[in-house]
């Protein structure tokens, strides 16, 4: 079944937004600022993409020390008010939305954000959960892990270290480049990760075979940025 126009050029869009948040990652430029193409406020399409790759829109500046510019931290804040979550979101969409308002707090301490920490979504849903799915879960929401940040996921992923180590495993025989690029992030943050996993390799294999998807070249770089001393 072929995508519809829409899809396209949003998917296109998450994909620019990606490669270059990427670049910024591995010392190659800023991330995207988040003007619209004729330099006024981001369009619907900005907005979209920005959903979609959520926190990591301000990795650089977390990770790097690249300061976010007006036009990216004006995208953040309209992409927060664009997108509230819906009473029947999936925990997942409620996560996101979350991690977005801690980043852009954390990159905009100066009353563009609110200062007040948000209160945390429930995490009930991850309580017990299969460590497959708990993998995917994860995956889903990379963004989240962050060095010296903690949330309830980040919790529950320090609890079963080995069952997303499974999932990593897993993932990468499945050829899932996406989730095995999320999870290996995780794993550069949790306690007690086994080193026969060979992580360092591992996420290597994953940038090799999967890295010409920009969202798993973002992902195995923030991997390597957060799990510096872990990956040695």
């Amino acid at each position: 079944m072929k995508q519809s126009g829409t899809s396209a050029l949003l998917q296109d869009a998450v994909l620019d937004m990606a490669s270059s948040v990427a670049s910024a990652l591995g010392g190659g430029g800023h991330a995207p600022d988040g003007t619209a193409a004729d330099g006024g406020p981001p369009g619907d399409l900005e907005l979209a993409a920005a959903r979609v790759l959520g926190a990591d829109l301000m990795l650089p500046g977390v990770l790097c020390g690249i300061p976010p510019t007006a036009d990216r931290l004006d995208l953040a804040a309209r992409t927060l008010e664009a997108f509230p979550p819906r009473p029947e979101s999936p925990p997942t969409v409620r996560w996101s939305h979350w991690a977005l308002r801690r980043a852009l707090r954390l990159a905009d301490p100066s009353g563009a954000a609110d200062d007040r920490p948000p209160p945390e979504p429930d995490a009930a849903w991850l309580d017990g959960a299969p460590w497959p799915f708990l993998t995917h879960q994860l995956a889903v929401l990379a963004p989240l892990a962050l060095p010296g940040q903690d949330c309830a996921p980040a919790r529950a992923a320090r609890a079963r270290t080995l069952d997303v180590a499974r999932g990593f495993v897993r993932a990468v025989r499945r050829r899932d480049w996406l989730q095995a690029a999320g999870s290996g992030r995780w794993l550069t943050l949790l306690p007690d990760v086994p080193e026969t996993l060979g992580l360092a390799a591992g996420l290597d294999f994953v940038e090799l075979m999967g890295g010409d998807d920009p969202r798993v070249l973002l992902q195995v770089r923030a991997a390597r940025l957060t799990g510096a001393g872990a990956l040695v």
